[in-house]
């Protein structure tokens, strides 16, 4: 018997048959003291709504409401995982809702009130995906931070400077919006199964929006354009977004003679607000 006076998770596990599905994108965590791990990251949770997707068994879940987040609200695809989850909810009555649902098609920012922390093992085959639709909303967004796990490789492209090679799109795109810092490394022996790769948590809390921010359409375009033929100079490269790129690069005082690389987050923003007109 756990904490929360709920069987350990493997027994969950077994009873249901709950085989982790890869083109779910399903790595199960099974430690509690990790879980726990991962939902103190978010912050205090006391006083807030916390949105899970892809819960599976329900191990962040629990970790969640042991932490004493107010409500949890767990979107699962999986129909095979809603029994497990159901234990979870008549163990914390009233404070778990599951909701059935494909995350990529749900509109989570209607399904709480403020404020909302995002809390989640995220599905890898959908994680850089719902994390892009997070950024794009109407900023300032419904939700008040994102603490996600990803596989390492995504993590070092959400938090990258200038200069390295992880550095690119997603990097401008979370940077623009975001603070994001990675907190931790988790094995992939922590899950069930092991993925091949190593995972990360990332806290990613959104940013005021400056008075000149730049239109999300036309940032999209160059950097889509710079980073689609990184190793290319601007002059060559911002041609797929712009029929005179040396042109547009004095406008934004940037030389064209750099590569996407080389440009801060701020020369993206420029770039974007001379496109843009």
């Amino acid at each position: 018997m756990s904490e929360d006076g709920l069987d350990p998770l493997r027994e969950v596990i077994a009873r249901y048959g709950l085989k982790a599905q890869k083109g779910l994108g399903q790595n199960f965590l099974l430690d509690l003291n990790l879980t726990r791990r991962i939902a103190r990251a978010a912050g205090p949770l006391a006083g807030h709504s916390v949105i899970e997707v892809g819960p599976g068994p329900g191990g962040l879940t629990r970790a969640l409401l042991i932490e004493g987040a107010d409500k949890v609200i767990a979107i699962e695809r999986d129909t095979r995982a809603l029994p497990a989850l159901a234990e979870i909810a008549a163990a914390f009555p009233g404070r778990l809702e599951v909701i059935e649902a494909d995350a990529l098609a749900l509109d989570m920012g209607s399904l709480a009130p403020g404020p909302v922390k995002v809390v989640a093992n995220l599905p890898y085959n959908i994680a850089t995906a719902l994390l892009i639709g997070w950024l794009t909303l109407p900023w300032p967004p419904y939700w008040g931070s994102l603490t996600l796990m990803f596989q390492k490789e995504v993590a070092e492209r959400i938090v990258a400077r200038p200069g390295s090679k992880a550095y690119g799109r997603l990097s401008v795109l979370a940077q623009w919006r975001a603070r994001c810092r990675r907190l931790f490394d988790v094995g992939a022996r922590a899950f069930t199964p092991p993925p091949t790769v190593t995972s990360s948590v990332v806290e990613i809390v959104p940013a005021p929006e400056p008075d000149d921010a730049p239109d999300l359409a036309a940032l999209e375009t160059v950097t889509r354009a710079a980073f689609g033929q990184r190793r290319k100079m601007l002059r060559s490269s911002l041609k797929a977004a712009t029929p005179e790129p040396e042109a547009l690069c004095a406008r934004a005082s940037i030389a064209p003679t750099l590569r996407a690389e080389e440009l801060t987050v701020a020369d993206f923003c420029r770039l974007a607000r001379c496109l843009a007109g």
